[in-house]
């Protein structure tokens, strides 16, 4: 039978000849340049959210403004939560996060929301909760084993996506 560990002597051989490439080594098993190419749409995603429901925080009216807004600041400041663990591992991998302003938006899987009407602000997060949902999903599918730390990282962050739908449904049953 075949030892499924690699020798500690190779081991130690391959972690010196890589030293440059940080916590990627040989046993790194998904497409690095892609998964830093999608982990920046996923910052963008969770920077834009960050930017809707400060917006919807700041400009929520109402009889039943005072509880939705209360969400809305406490989900902006998990997405920021979110945005920077993302961008802390994008780094890890040896990429660089990309902050710009002017391409977040077209890169980011929810869009950005300005209405007015509080129902409607719901509505919008609960969408763009959604949206994030869907994506996480497909990419914890994707990345399978290659890469587990990231693949874990995003099974939380999908966990209190999960929680903020829930939360943006609840506050929509307020409107029926």
């Amino acid at each position: 039978m075949k030892d499924f560990l690699t020798d500690v002597e190779t081991l130690r051989k391959r972690a010196r000849e890589g030293m440059g490439n940080g916590s990627v080594t040989d046993a790194y098993g998904a497409d690095l340049e892609r998964v830093i190419f999608v982990l920046n749409q996923a910052l963008a995603t969770e920077l834009v959210c960050v930017l809707r429901y400060k917006r919807h925080y700041f400009t929520a009216q109402g009889l039943d403004a005072q509880s939705a807004a209360a969400e809305f600041l406490e989900h902006s400041r998990e997405e920021e939560g979110h945005a920077d663990r993302i961008a802390a591992r994008i780094v890890q991998l040896g990429g660089e996060p990309d902050f710009n302003p002017d391409s977040l938006t077209g890169r980011s899987h929810s869009e950005y929301d300005s209405s007015l009407e509080l129902e409607e602000m719901i509505k919008e997060d609960l969408v763009a909760e959604r949206v994030a949902i869907a994506s996480y999903t497909e990419i914890i599918a994707w990345l399978g084993k290659g890469d587990p730390t990231t693949r874990r990282m995003l099974e939380e962050i999908l966990a209190s996506e999960e929680e903020h739908a829930e939360d943006m449904l609840d506050l929509l049953g307020g409107f029926k």
